[in-house]
C-alpha cells in the first residue's frame, strides 16, 4: 500500500536526525525490487514540507531487515551522517528491541553468545556455538517480559550487529520468532512481517551532544496489543 505522508511515523526530528518508526514490509534503502524505499519517502516528504527544490538530502546510517518494524534513523546532513556511523560502529548506541516467540526461552533470560556465519546466497545466517572460518562473535542479553496464552513477548539488548542477528540467535536456542519462515517458524504472519519490533534507541547526539531516547509504538494488531497492554 502506498502512504502519501510519513508524518504519523516521525518519532522524533531536529536539523540532524529524523527517526521514523517502520513498518514491517518497507525497505529502508533501494534494492533489487525497485520498490520505493523508506529513505526516499522520507526525503520527499521532507522536500515537500519545507519547500525544499528537489529531494532533502536523506542518509542512512543504519538498516532494519524489511519483514521488522520500529525504529529507523536517518541523517538529514553529511556531517551527522558520519557521526552517527561512528556511533553505530563503536557500539555506543543501546538499542532495544521486542520479539514475539510462541517456545518460551529456557532459562526466561540470559545473555547469548555465538559466532554468527552469513550466508549471502541465502541471505541468512547460521549460528555456531565455537568460531568457525569467518564468523563474527554475536551477543545479546534477552529477558522474558510478558506471556500469553499462546506466545511469549521477549525484550532484547543488542550488544553487537551482526546480520539477522537477533532471528538467528532466538532460532538457535529453540525461540524462533513468530512468522519468521527463514527460521524456523512454521508459518508466516498474514502481512509477511515478522513479530521483532525495534522498541528502543538511546544515544548521546552527534551534534548536540545531549542524550536521545525514542521508543516505538508497536505494531497496531491484536497479539501485540495483547501481549504489551500491561506493560
Amino acid at each position: 500500500m502506498i502512504r502519501n505522508s510519513i508524518e504519523p511515523e516521525i518519532l522524533y526530528e531536529d536539523n540532524h536526525l529524523v527517526i521514523v518508526n517502520k513498518r514491517a514490509g518497507d525497505i529502508v534503502q533501494g534494492d533489487k525490487t525497485g520498490d520505493e524505499p523508506l529513505s526516499v519517502r522520507v526525503a520527499k516528504f521532507i522536500a515537500n514540507r519545507d519547500n525544499k527544490p528537489g529531494d532533502a538530502f536523506i542518509g542512512v546510517p543504519h538498516r532494519l531487515d524489511r519483514p521488522v518494524s520500529g525504529i529507523t534513523v536517518f541523517a538529514k546532513t553529511s556531517k551527522a551522517l558520519e557521526r552517527m556511523n561512528e556511533l553505530f560502529r563503536g557500539g555506543d548506541i543501546e538499542k532495544r528491541y521486542w520479539a514475539i516467540v510462541a517456545t518460551k526461552p529456557e532459562p526466561q533470560a540470559g545473555e547469548l553468545k555465538h559466532f554468527l556465519v552469513r550466508n549471502e546466497e541465502k541471505n541468512r545466517s547460521f549460528a555456531y556455538d565455537i568460531q568457525k572460518p569467518g564468523s563474527k562473535e554475536a551477543r545479546l542479553q534477552y529477558k522474558l517480559i510478558a506471556s500469553g496464552d499462546r506466545y511469549h513477548l521477549l525484550e532484547v539488548l543488542l550488544l553487537t550487529g551482526r546480520h539477522h542477528q537477533i532471528r538467528c540467535q532466538l532460532s538457535k536456542i529453540g525461540s524462533p520468532i513468530k512468522g519468521d519462515l527463514k527460521y524456523g517458524s512454521p508459518r508466516s504472519n498474514p502481512d509477511g512481517g515478522i513479530s521483532l519490533h525495534a522498541r528502543s534507541i538511546r544515544f548521546i547526539h552527534p551534534v548536540k551532544k545531549r542524550e536521545i531516547f525514542v521508543e516505538a509504538p508497536v505494531p497496531d494488531d491484536n497479539l501485540w496489543r495483547a501481549l504489551t497492554q500491561t506493560l
